[in-house]
C-alpha cells in the first residue's frame, strides 16, 4: 500500500484509535446557534474529560446540519470519556440549549484507522482561539474545504478496499493537489456508551480530503469521473458512495 499519511503510527499525535463521525440534523436556521454554543462552550468540557474534538463544520451542500468528528484513546477510554462529559457540570449548563436546536444526533458512525498512520495527525495544530466578531467569519465565503466520502462495502471487503485506495485511488486525488488527511473504516466493537447510539450495522471505508477551494474540489472530482480506477472502485458498493463538502467553523483543528 502506498503510505501517504505517517510511515508509522505515533500515539501521542494522531487522533484517534476510535473516532466519531458525527452528523446533526437541525432545526431550520438554527446551525449557527449550535455553533455558537458548541465552539464557544463544549470544546474545552469535552477534551477535559479525554476526548479530542478534532472538527467541526458547516456542511455546504445542507444547510440544517452540522457534521463534527471527535476521537478517544480506545473503546475504554471512550465509555469513560462520555460518561464523565454526559455527567459533567458543562453538559448540565449547556446541553439544553445545544439539544433545542436539534431534530437529529444519532447519524453516528464508529471508526478506526484504515491502516496504521491512517489516522488524523495533529502535530504542530493549534486551535483558533473564539472569535470576537464570529458573524464576521459566517458571512466570508468558504475557502478551504474538507471532502469526506463514505463508501459502503460489502462485509470483509474492507482490508482490500483500503489497499486499492491507498494504491490507486488517493494518488489520483492528490496528484491534483488534495492532501489525504485520514482514512477509516468501521469499528464493528459494541457500542460502549449505549445512550448514544453509532450505525452498528455499517460497513464503511471513509475517506478525509482537504482541498485548497470548491473549485479544487470540483476539478479534481471531474478528473476521478475520467479514471478507470476510480470507476472500478465503485463495482461492489451496496449503495451510492456519499460526499459530505464541508467548511470548517472558526475553531475546528482540521481544515485550516
Amino acid at each position: 500500500m502506498s503510505m501517504l499519511l505517517n510511515a508509522e503510527p505515533k500515539p501521542a499525535v494522531l487522533a484517534s484509535p476510535v473516532v466519531e463521525l458525527r452528523q446533526y440534523t437541525l432545526k431550520p436556521g438554527r446551525r449557527d446557534t449550535l455553533i455558537d454554543i458548541f465552539d464557544g462552550r463544549l470544546i474545552e468540557g469535552q477534551e477535559d474529560a479525554g476526548m479530542t474534538i478534532i472538527g467541526q463544520f458547516r456542511d455546504l451542500d445542507r444547510p440544517d446540519m452540522f457534521v463534527w468528528m471527535r476521537g478517544f484513546d480506545g473503546m475504554d477510554a471512550r465509555k469513560n470519556a462520555l460518561a464523565a462529559f454526559y455527567g459533567g457540570p458543562v453538559w448540565a449548563a449547556h446541553g439544553h440549549a445545544a439539544n433545542a436546536t436539534m431534530i437529529d444526533s444519532d447519524d453516528v458512525l464508529l471508526l478506526k484507522p484504515a491502516w496504521p498512520g491512517a489516522g488524523f495527525d495533529l502535530a504542530g495544530a493549534q486551535r483558533p482561539s473564539l472569535a470576537a466578531d464570529e458573524k464576521s467569519i459566517r458571512n466570508k465565503p468558504p475557502t478551504g474545504i474538507v471532502v469526506i466520502q463514505i463508501h459502503h462495502l460489502q462485509p470483509g471487503t474492507e482490508v482490500d478496499f483500503a489497499e486499492r485506495f491507498g494504491a490507486k485511488i488517493a494518488p489520483l486525488m492528490t496528484a491534483q493537489g488534495a492532501r489525504l488527511l485520514a482514512a477509516f473504516v468501521s469499528e464493528h466493537a459494541e457500542n460502549s456508551f449505549p445512550r448514544l447510539p453509532v450505525r452498528a450495522d455499517e460497513n464503511i471505508f471513509m475517506s478525509v480530503m482537504g482541498f485548497a477551494s470548491a473549485e479544487a474540489h470540483a476539478r479534481d472530482r471531474a478528473a476521478l469521473a475520467a479514471s478507470p480506477a476510480w470507476q472500478a472502485a465503485q463495482f461492489g458498493l451496496t449503495k451510492p458512495t456519499e460526499t459530505l463538502r464541508l467548511s470548517p467553523t472558526s475553531r475546528s483543528l482540521v481544515g485550516h
